[in-house]
């Protein structure tokens, strides 16, 4: 498959989490997502529209990265 002028060969990409899904993965609930992105803390997310998606990587890097800030 190419995408406009560019030969990129699209690759099966993971579908983005839902906030109940990443308050499930993280075990956390819902309004403490929300809570964080209020004061800029939290795994990445970005708007589609009027929802509120996150990247599977970004969701498991943010949770890494708490792993070496402990440290």
């Amino acid at each position: 498959m190419t995408w406009g002028n560019n030969d990129m060969t699209a690759t099966r990409l993971e579908p983005l989490w839902t906030v109940d899904d990443v308050s499930t993965y993280l075990g956390i609930p819902v309004h403490t997502l929300y809570g964080w992105r209020a004061k800029n803390y939290g795994p990445p997310a970005r708007r589609i529209g009027k929802y509120l998606r996150y990247r599977p990587d970004d969701v498991r890097q943010w949770v890494d990265a708490l792993d070496t800030e402990a440290a």
